[in-house]
């Protein structure tokens, strides 16, 4: 059976955590921000914790089964 590969633009993207959850960028941070509130800004700042349903698809990408 051959190996399992990584993807590599996931692995730059996620981080899993020790308690196996993963860990991604917020959305809407990277353009137009003259348009978002300051408040939007600062919310989404920090990382936050994948949806439940997209942990297996991003798992699966990572080579975590």
């Amino acid at each position: 059976m051959p190996k399992v590969k990584t993807h590599s633009g996931t692995k730059k993207r996620t981080k899993v955590t020790a308690s196996g959850k993963v860990k991604t960028f917020q959305a809407n941070t990277s353009h137009l921000l003259r348009n978002k509130s300051k408040k939007a800004k600062r919310r989404h700042r920090s990382n936050i914790v994948a949806h439940p349903t997209e942990q297996a698809r991003l798992k699966a990408l990572l080579g975590i089964f």
